[in-house]
């Protein structure tokens, strides 16, 4: 009886158990996630139904689904220049330090900065005139010493003429005899003497010993100079001129052998974004080892640089023509993917779908590289577009029409099965009562709302009345 009266309370009622609120809580959370997975899924299916971008196929670009739109090219015939591409630095043939090679105090120089200038031309001017005046003294040392000479030469004769008649001794014939031979190691001498003083003098006019360019004078006018200490200008040969680089030593074979053949080996510069060419010239020499530490070799082109595009110590991208692939089979180099089995491109099909071809390529020139397995002259490949791809896709090609759209297909997208044709139903949505969603757009599936069927009246509700009592919200 005990067990009996605590299950009910003073009213007569039994108290609720807590295993059933339990059960209740569990009911209700389940009830909330169904509820949101079926809202979930109905919206996620919308788009499908709409017409979205993806299609009711799956996603772009899958079979079945929208084609996807590419760019094309055409694998055609043609030849690759095969090319070994190296860093090079423009280096002038000659590149000299004009300097004074005489003492003396600078008159004059006679050339601009930056001038062309040629061989010989006046450069500048130091004062000659002590140099003249010791070519004047070296001058009448030698006429005093050839007057001696020639004074001593006729004693020397009439001692001959004496010696024969045994007039006079032997020992004085022979003493005059050597006279004359000092006099005329004297007049050598002053002879000597004079051309150094004439060779000084010629260095008071400093000319252009190479044909060049001058650069920024080092020295202006009145200044004192010493001889081979005091710079004036650099010259620097601009035609031709070579650019040094370097090539692998792995390529090294393959140059020799067209070297010893006694090709000339195309070579051209260009700018620093490689894109602009600025000079063609031809393999001009190898260096005699290769270096232990990079492994390459230095190699050396010349170039004619009529123009002067090209400029002592400028950086430039050179481009050696090792050899011609002539007929190759081309295709660009953007159509080339890479997979786990290697390179593959996109074929694409005469009915508009692409396939999936591995290739083996060859020499690569630029932008295009040669095929030598794989692809036949004529096969199109795409060369844009293609990570969105697989094989089987369906693709649209330049130029194509484009599939119609959704909205083409249908009049107005469906919402909630009530549009203006919705589900195969004609009749016009209440204007009074609009669907659910946006207020601002009641056609939440971006189509426009059908007008009412009778414009002039106020739309009816279900019993015939006008809805709202005829007036509109």
């Amino acid at each position: 009886m005990s067990k009996q009266f605590d299950e009910y309370d003073s009213s007569g009622r039994r108290p609720p158990r807590k295993k059933t609120w339990l059960a209740v809580i569990i009911i209700v959370i389940a009830a909330l996630v169904i509820a949101s997975v079926a809202y979930w899924l109905a919206h996620s299916q919308a788009p499908a139904q709409g017409g979205g971008r993806f299609g009711a196929g799956g996603r772009s670009g899958a079979p079945g689904g929208l084609p996807m739109p590419v760019a094309t090219a055409t694998v055609a015939k043609g030849d690759i220049n095969i090319v070994l591409n190296a860093l090079g630095t423009v280096t002038p043939l000659r590149n000299v330090t004009v300097t004074a090679q005489v003492v003396g105090q600078l008159l004059s120089v006679d050339f601009k900065e930056g001038q062309a200038v040629n061989k010989g031309d006046l450069l500048a001017e130091i004062d000659p005139r002590s140099y003249q005046a010791a070519l004047t003294q070296a001058e009448g040392a030698l006429v005093r010493d050839e007057a001696l000479l020639a004074e001593a030469r006729i004693d020397l004769d009439r001692y001959q003429t004496l010696f024969k008649q045994d007039s006079i001794a032997k020992q004085q014939l022979d003493s005059q005899q050597s006279l004359v031979h000092q006099y005329e190691g004297t007049v050598r001498v002053d002879q000597g003497q004079i051309d150094n003083a004439k060779i000084n003098l010629a260095y008071t006019r400093i000319v252009a010993p190479v044909t060049g360019r001058v650069g920024l004078r080092q020295v202006d006018p009145g200044n004192n100079l010493q001889a081979s200490g005091s710079s004036i200008v650099v010259i620097t040969q601009l035609k031709p001129i070579d650019v040094l680089f370097t090539l692998p030593e792995d390529n090294l074979p393959s140059v020799l052998k067209k070297m010893h053949a006694g090709d000339k080996l195309s070579t051209d510069a260009y700018d620093r974004s490689g894109q602009n060419k600025l000079a063609s010239g031809s393999l001009a020499s190898l260096d005699n080892l290769i270096s232990t530490t990079t492994g390459t070799v230095n190699a050396k082109a010349e170039f004619g640089n009529d123009d002067e595009s090209l400029f002592p110590n400028q950086f430039v991208n050179i481009r050696l023509l090792l050899d011609v692939m002539h007929d190759a089979t081309i295709i660009p180099t953007s159509a080339l993917e890479r997979g786990s089995g290697g390179l593959f491109v996109y074929v694409v099909q005469p009915d508009k779908t692409v396939t999936v071809r591995n290739i083996k390529t060859g020499p690569t020139e630029g932008e295009r590289v040669a095929v030598t397995d794989g692809l036949q002259v004529g096969d199109v490949v795409v060369t844009s577009g293609a990570d969105r791809l697989r094989d089987g896709s369906k693709v649209e090609l330049p130029g194509d029409a484009p599939p119609p759209s959704a909205n083409a297909q249908k009049p107005a997208a469906s919402g909630n099965g009530q549009g203006q044709h919705g589900q195969g139903q004609g009749h016009h949505r209440d204007a009074a009562n609009p669907p659910a969603g946006n207020p601002a757009n009641p056609n939440p599936s971006g189509g426009s709302a059908a007008p009412p069927a009778n414009p002039s009246s106020p739309p009816a509700g279900a019993d015939g009345k006008p809805a709202n009592g005829g007036n509109r919200q």
